[in-house]
């Protein structure tokens, strides 16, 4: 039996299959059917031309300007690094040559004395000529020796690591909360201990009592050092000194990764710090008391106070800076109002501390317990809240983009590796992939 035209109000025997709609048409309808389908490309391909001359218009210089700008001041930073390690080399060379000249200098003047109380006396023996005719001879000698000197100095190729700048060209959106993978690995803690953590390209820092630890990219403990300065209140790393800094209540420290030495930086006035963070070339502290101050040092050629804002700059005079990071020229501040019961985020020039915005956070208040934050990629953040145990996503703008709890309570979080994200809770740190 013969099929009718698939148009309902047509009453012709269908005489054309289209293979693409598997419909059956009249030689009138299959007509109209393929200038209908023929019609739909025309605007898409006027959205193509479109988006064509859209790709075409992009300025790639503006796109990528910022990014050209930080890896100049990476550049000009290194060449800051290169030249001090340059002049303290120098230094250690002209003191070692200091040293030799000095040493034969007191041996001069002992012989000189030595002379002078012979000639005074006048009781000198032929034993006491023998004596310093070999004195001087030798003394002769070692001045020859130093006048012809030369210092074996055994000089290195500097090794580039291509992991010192890691180009993100993930999507922007990539990092989404609510789909955070389940965790990968946990470095336990012998016993609760709310410390904070931080990390450089490639060692992550922790405080795993009694003992600093520095873990690798293979989340395996590699060196550690005990620690006996009390509570850590925070750290962050350096790459311009190329050291870890850890502050507790009043002290600064220096931490070698590569040898684990801890060093308490003397030239600091002791003070009640709370936070620390740095750029390429200044540390920034704020203190631990209501209406908090932020302090500005130099990190080269020593680590000296540059800048200090004070409240109602910071902070209301009742309202404390809980935390402080430092990224791409701003500082992200933490701060605590206790009158109003509040908890916000501001994101501040790091140079004049003005607001560029700023995002009141939907938690609950707590007097005691401290909320912190750390940049996610491209200018994101994570802020950890342990007393409501939530996870809050910010985005660039100041915007919260998703919040989550999280069990066990966080404290602290810092993005490692590129590819891990680290939380310490009171039993551990938590590492997740990304």
């Amino acid at each position: 039996m013969a099929q009718l035209c698939v148009i309902a109000t047509c009453k012709h025997i269908s005489q054309e299959l289209c293979y693409g709609c598997n419909q059956n048409f009249c030689r009138e309808h299959m007509i109209e059917h393929d200038l209908s389908l023929n019609s739909q490309l025309n605007p898409l391909s006027d959205e193509i031309n479109i988006l064509s001359e859209r790709l075409k218009s992009i300025n790639l210089e503006n796109s990528i300007e910022n990014s050209h700008k930080k890896l100049e001041q990476w550049r000009i930073d290194c060449y800051k690094t290169i030249d001090y390690f340059f002049e303290q080399k120098c230094h250690e060379l002209d003191r070692c040559i200091k040293k030799k000249m000095e040493k034969k200098c007191e041996e001069i003047n002992r012989i000189r004395i030595k002379l002078s109380n012979l000639i005074r006396e006048q009781e000198v023996t032929h034993k006491d000529i023998d004596l310093l005719t070999i004195t001087v001879r030798n003394l002769e000698c070692e001045i020859n020796k130093i006048e012809q000197i030369s210092f074996e100095i055994e000089i290195k190729s500097l090794i580039l690591d291509d992991n010192l700048i890691y180009i993100d060209n993930s999507d922007i959106n990539s990092f989404h909360l609510t789909l955070l993978s389940t965790i990968y690995k946990t470095i336990n803690y012998p016993r609760e201990n709310w410390t904070p953590l931080t990390c450089n390209n490639n060692h992550l820092l922790i405080h795993q009592e009694p003992n600093l630890c520095l873990v690798d990219q293979n989340l395996n403990i590699i060196k550690q050092n005990s620690w006996i300065y009390g509570t850590i209140y925070d750290m962050c790393w350096s790459l311009t000194l190329n050291r870890f800094i850890v502050i507790n209540g009043s002290d600064v420290f220096l931490v070698d990764e590569n040898y684990m030495s801890i060093e308490n930086v003397q030239t600091l006035q002791k003070c009640k710090w709370l936070s620390c963070t740095t750029s390429e070339t200044s540390l920034f502290l704020s203190t631990k008391v209501w209406g908090s101050s932020i302090m500005e040092f130099s990190l080269l050629p020593t680590i000296e106070l540059v800048k200090q804002w004070q409240s109602p700059d910071t902070c209301a005079r009742d309202e404390v800076i809980n935390g402080i990071v430092y990224n791409n020229g701003t500082l992200a501040v933490m701060i605590k109002n206790p009158s109003e019961k509040t908890i916000h985020i501001e994101m501040r020039s790091s140079v004049t501390l003005d607001r560029l915005w700023s995002l009141r956070l939907n938690i609950a208040f707590s007097q005691n317990i401290r909320t912190r934050c750390c940049l996610l990629s491209n200018d994101q953040w994570l802020v950890v809240d342990r007393n409501t145990s939530r996870i809050f996503h910010i985005s660039k703008d100041g915007k919260v983009k998703s919040s989550s709890t999280y069990n066990p309570s966080p404290f602290c979080a810092i993005l490692f590796n590129h590819d891990m994200l680290a939380i310490s809770t009171a039993r551990g740190v938590n590492i997740h992939k990304l």
